[in-house]
């Protein structure tokens, strides 16, 4: 074998050896078995996740001193643009709003998913008036402890039609007990005309219902309005 070497041209035997180390690298697996030096000035790097192409070091002579390689490549950052959408020109808010409503509105949210508790006024257990109760105490606001007291004496009466977000509403739910009962705060009304209330429910907690559910349209009583524009 070395005789048949020794035969051929010089030439032919410098383009073998380049053929030899010009192997292409094609897994990240083939990558970490064979330590591979690629005869082209780009290398490929695999990570976890990206591939990142970089230009081989190139040396360059210094003085006093050994060569000194390029600066090492850095995985390249991703840019997170956001986006402000301006407020278009023709807004207008709603002036039907009280912002004083819709904060207590918030602040009753805040209560959703509280279990039920017969005289409880805290995140460990409340009843509806307790829920509503203390939703305006937040505001200092103080109201009647029950819901029969509540519709007895506080704010005055409004149409189920014109009921805004913060209006409290009253139910008779209780077979045994005739009369007012129950009571729940409105939180939404949408563009259909749907009202939306959170009270305190003795099987669910604190959640968000409708008076589109035929239970809460055939049980209610009236609306009352506290907080004034």
């Amino acid at each position: 074998m070395l005789k048949h070497l020794k035969s051929l041209p010089l030439t032919l035997l410098l383009l073998t050896s380049v053929g030899a180390m010009a192997q292409s690298v094609t897994s990240k697996s083939e990558s970490s078995q064979n330590d591979v030096a690629l005869a082209t000035t780009e290398k490929v790097v695999f990570l976890d996740h990206d591939v990142v192409t970089y230009s081989a070091p190139v040396k360059e002579k210094t003085k006093g001193g050994p060569n000194k390689p390029a600066d090492n490549p850095k995985k390249k950052k991703k840019k997170i643009v956001i986006v402000d959408e301006p407020t278009p020109a023709d807004y207008i808010a709603n002036a039907e709003e009280s912002y004083l409503a819709r904060q207590i509105v918030n602040n009753a949210l805040e209560f959703q998913g509280t279990p039920y508790r017969g005289g409880g006024t805290t995140h460990a257990g409340m009843d509806c008036s307790g829920m509503v109760y203390a939703t305006f105490q937040i505001f200092d606001i103080t109201l009647p402890r029950s819901s029969a007291s509540m519709a007895a004496g506080a704010g005055t009466e409004v149409k189920l039609e014109n009921v805004k977000p913060g209006d409290l509403l009253f139910f008779d739910n209780n077979r045994r007990h005739r009369g007012i009962n129950h009571v729940g705060l409105v939180t939404e009304i949408t563009p259909e005309g749907e009202v939306k209330f959170i009270h305190s429910s003795s099987s669910r907690g604190v959640m968000v219902s409708s008076m589109s559910e035929p239970y809460n349209s055939r049980t209610f009583i009236q609306a009352k309005r506290v907080i004034e524009d």
